[in-house]
Formats: C-alpha cells, sequence, structure tokens
C-alpha cells in the first residue's frame, strides 16, 4: 500500500482527531500515513494495527534481520518511521506522538473455576482466582477494558508505601495489584481521591487489609469507587 495513497483516504475520510482502524496492517503502511499526516498537518490522528502473528519466510531479510512474523516488522517499521519522520519535520513536529503500545489477545486472566458439590472444599474459598502466568501489567489493561478506559491512556507507576501502584489518566484510576500491602498503602492512596481504586484480593498483607479497606476509603474518600478482583 503506497503511503501517499494512504495519506489521501485519511485527508478525505478523518479529522485531525480521528481514529483510524487497521485489520490487516502488515507492515503497518496505514500507522506510517497517520504519523506523516499528523506532521504535516499539526493533527492528533490515532491509529489501531491488527495483524495476525504470520510467520515470515525464514529465507527473506527480514526474518535475519530478527522479525520472526508480519507483527515484528510492522512494530519495526512503526519505529523507524517515527523517528525518520521526526528527523525530517525538526522543530514542527517535536511534540509529534509517535508513541505505540502494543497489545496481544489473550484469554482472561481468571482462573476457570467449576466445583461439583461433591469436589468443593472449604480451603476451594481461598484458591487464587488470578492464572500464575499473569502479570500486574495484564490485569491493569483487564481493568481498563472493563471501565471503558481507552488503552491508549497514559499510564505511570509510582511506589507507594514500598509498592508498585498504577496511575491511569493520571487519578481517574489508580491500581495496585502487589503482594502484602497494607492500611499504609491503601490510607496513602485514599487520600489522593481517585475516580476508582483497584486491588486484587490476593495483594492484602491480612483480613485486617480487607476488613478496614472500605472504612478507609470511606474516610479520606467517600466518592471513589473500589473494586477487589
Amino acid at each position: 500500500k503506497p503511503i501517499g495513497f494512504i495519506e489521501k483516504l485519511l485527508q478525505l475520510a478523518t479529522n485531525q482527531k480521528g481514529i483510524i482502524l487497521d485489520f490487516f496492517s502488515g507492515s503497518a503502511t496505514t500507522a506510517h500515513a497517520v504519523m506523516k499526516l499528523n506532521a504535516e498537518d499539526g493533527g492528533n490522528r490515532k491509529f489501531i494495527m491488527v495483524q495476525l502473528p504470520e510467520k515470515t519466510d525464514e529465507k527473506s531479510e527480514a526474518y535475519k534481520a530478527g522479525c520472526k512474523n508480519i507483527c515484528e516488522i510492522g512494530k519495526e517499521r512503526i519505529r523507524r518511521a517515527g523517528k525518520k519522520i521526526k528527523e525530517e519535520a525538526g522543530l514542527s513536529a517535536q511534540n509529534l506522538d509517535t508513541g505505540f503500545r502494543v497489545l496481544k489477545l489473550d484469554t482472561s486472566n481468571m482462573e476457570d473455576v467449576y466445583y461439583t458439590p461433591q469436589k468443593f472444599e472449604l480451603q476451594s474459598l481461598f484458591n487464587e482466582n488470578v492464572k500464575a502466568d499473569r502479570t500486574n501489567e495484564d490485569l491493569l489493561f483487564q481493568v481498563m477494558l472493563d471501565l471503558g478506559i481507552e488503552l491508549s491512556a497514559n499510564i505511570e507507576s509510582k511506589q507507594i508505601a514500598g509498592k508498585n501502584v498504577h496511575f491511569v489518566d493520571d487519578n481517574y484510576l489508580v491500581a495496585c495489584f502487589d503482594r502484602d500491602v497494607n492500611e499504609l498503602t491503601i490510607t496513602e492512596i485514599a487520600k489522593l481521591q481517585p475516580i476508582y481504586f483497584v486491588m486484587r484480593d490476593a495483594s492484602a498483607a491480612n483480613d485486617n487489609v480487607i476488613d478496614n479497606f472500605e472504612q478507609i476509603f470511606k474516610h479520606y474518600s467517600p466518592d471513589t469507587n473500589c473494586r477487589i478482583i
């Protein structure tokens, strides 16, 4: 797909704040065109590229360069194209956003737990409900989807009372999935008065944390929507 052709289509069919979706991304020509047009007219268009991880030919230059599938080609092109566009545009594109976030479709983060009455035991109530191979970032993106927050939203991570805490769109969503979270961490987060706060059930250092959780937020931030997963 010629970059110029895609760029022309974007000029005709989108505004400067449009979101462009390409279901057959390939080498990410559309992403390249979006960044190029933004640099030219000062737009703030966003792109969503979708591509199956089809394997590249082992004899191809792309494979030899480390791109084992088509998705890797697209990611590398976006990196290089963004850098080149900013270099060529100079000062006029110093605030051009060429960053991107890579997400992969996967199964739920939560364990599929089914017990028949015969197999159910009291200890089953305390089994971990999150799959063992999932990271804190996996859980964060799940929560963002559940709350309808754009996956391109700004994310920062900060240390609060020794625990890693994620901030999405400033204080809109605050989430903590670390282990051994105590009342001090919860209190410091509540004082920030986020719109949403989410933590995992297994994060609590002890039962007292869960017992006091609601009261701490009622005292410092009664309007915060709190959730435990």
